[in-house]
């Protein structure tokens, strides 16, 4: 098998020999190293054989004078291939071009539908994918991953509630879910308003119902705010309590801030490589300089290429490498204070009802130990106590 792969490389050329004293002509051939094979006599003075084309001049030199008569019947191997192909060259790089063409045309973007939304979203969708440069004539895997498409409509278009993201062949499918109009209100059963939680009484709304409370009365968890009982206290009437009441509650927080930090940040430099995997191998096509970053992240695309509808298993890859550095923060004992209560008032909004406000922040405790700063924080806040408690018939 070597030999046979090594004799294609080379070229070979099957010879002809005619004459008295064909035998000592191979003789002194193989003496001048003239490797030959596949001999054949087919006659009483005619032979065939087989020599290297690097061997044709040793062999002219060796039958000069041999007296035999001999002829080229024809060559084989890679240097008549290219010779040929040399000749077919306009077939050759038309065919070629055909194919890339062909290629290019399966991996480009034709048409985008959008299915489910309004003529006005439509036009939004449409409009935020021109600014990603999702478009009909643009190639995919220049373009990005369904997933990231899908996140980056879903946070620019606030109509949107979900979009799925589909390719299939050169269409680029979106199949949309628009926010709906919130529903009637519910009508509500028989309740009465109770404190979820102890409080003081800030400020108050009582759209129906009958107050128990007032502003600035102290108030447990439970205990009746409102009530739905109204009207003459012979013939009362049962309502669903409705309103606000706004009470000052009390949480406590407890922070740790380091005074020194070593974390690694991105520095914006970074190295894109790209590929062309076929099976488990990828072949580098583009830059080819050695990443010389200490240290980086590294993030890696696949895209298969497709001819015309079949996908083919070659794959355009691309290797994406983020330089990263080692940042140390130092922060003073009153920058660690400062940074230590917005911390902790963001871990408490996160508890929170959106409409609730932090309206006072005390620090009962503070302290510095093993490269911290410790802090054991007081919090007012301003926040809906009222929870609703359904009435039952015959209390």
């Amino acid at each position: 098998m070597k030999n046979q792969w090594t004799n294609f490389l080379s070229g070979t050329v099957r010879v002809k020999a005619e004459g008295k004293g064909t035998e000592r002509v191979l003789n002194k051939l193989v003496r001048n190293k003239v490797f030959v094979w596949n001999v054949k006599k087919i006659g009483a003075e005619t032979m065939l054989f087989s020599i290297h084309l690097k061997d044709l001049h040793n062999f002219r030199r060796a039958v000069r004078s041999s007296g035999c008569r001999y002829s080229f019947l024809e060559g084989s191997g890679g240097p008549f291939l290219f010779k040929k192909l040399l000749k077919n060259s306009g077939i050759l790089a038309g065919f070629f071009a055909f194919i890339i063409v062909i290629l290019v045309l399966s991996n480009m973007v034709w048409r985008i539908e959008i299915k489910g939304a309004k003529p006005e979203t439509e036009h939004l969708i449409r409009k935020e994918l021109d600014k990603m440069g999702v478009k009909p004539g643009k190639l995919q895997f220049s373009l990005d991953g369904a997933d990231d498409i899908q996140k980056k409509l879903t946070n620019n278009i606030s109509a949107l509630t979900w979009v799925g993201v589909e390719l299939k062949g050169t269409t680029y499918h979106f199949q949309v879910v628009e926010k709906k109009q919130p529903k009637e209100p519910v009508k509500l059963p028989a309740r009465n308003l109770v404190a979820k939680k102890k409080a003081v009484v800030a400020h108050m709304f009582v759209a129906k119902g009958q107050p128990l409370v007032a502003v600035h009365d102290y108030v447990k968890k439970g205990q009746l705010l409102v009530s739905g009982t109204i009207g003459n206290p012979e013939h009362p009437r049962i309502v669903a309590a409705d309103g606000e009441v706004w009470g000052e509650t009390w949480y406590k927080s407890k922070v740790e801030v380091p005074l020194i930090t070593k974390f690694s940040v991105f520095n914006g430099n970074e190295k894109v490589k790209h590929y062309i995997k076929i099976g488990g191998f990828s072949i580098p096509v583009w830059n080819f300089k050695k990443i010389t970053y200490k240290h980086y992240e590294k993030e890696m695309s696949e895209r298969p290429l497709k001819f015309l509808k079949w996908e083919l298993p070659i794959v355009y890859k691309t290797s994406t490498f983020r330089a990263k550095e080692e940042v140390t923060r130092k922060y003073t004992v009153p920058q660690a204070v400062l940074k230590a209560k917005d911390m902790g008032k963001k871990d408490l909004r996160k508890l929170l009802p959106e409409d609730s406000k932090i309206v006072g922040e005390e620090v009962l405790h503070q302290e510095e130990e093993s490269g911290k700063v410790k802090l054991s924080l007081h919090y007012k806040v301003i926040e809906n106590i009222a929870v609703g408690q359904p009435i039952i018939q015959g209390d």
